[in-house]
């Protein structure tokens, strides 16, 4: 278990609201978004060199970061993978409160997460 705080970056399709909320919520972790780094309109493959360079566990409602064929586990930080509709702020807040306070930080770690509106997958490498 490591206790270096999680980096965490922020895909242009989660609500920029959730930027500052989740730095409150979590305050020990490391949190900057597409936008806050120079990545906003980027390609996924930017954001993801980006991630893997300084650590980064992606959030996002993208599927593609979920895709093992282009995002290999075990070649990453990790990625949550967001798979709640609407994809408001109101529904962001309610499936990060969820995982949060469900699944311990160290888990986060290198994984694969979808967090579906009634249950939380978690994919680690092999």
């Amino acid at each position: 278990m490591s206790d270096k705080p999680l980096r965490v970056i922020l895909d242009e399709n989660i609500p920029e609201a959730i930027f500052y909320w989740l730095k409150e919520l979590k305050p020990n972790w490391i949190i900057e978004n597409v936008f806050s780094i120079g990545l906003g309109g980027k390609s996924d493959d930017e954001i993801y060199t980006f991630a893997v360079a300084t650590g980064s566990i992606v959030i996002t409602f993208d599927e593609d970061f979920a895709d093992a064929r282009f995002y290999p586990l075990g070649q990453h930080a990790g990625v949550i993978r967001l798979r709640v509709w609407p994809t408001s702020t109101a529904e962001t807040k309610s499936a990060l409160i969820r995982l949060t306070s469900q699944i311990p930080d160290a888990e986060l770690r290198n994984s694969l997460v979808i967090v579906h509106r009634d249950k939380i997958r978690i994919r680690r490498a092999s």
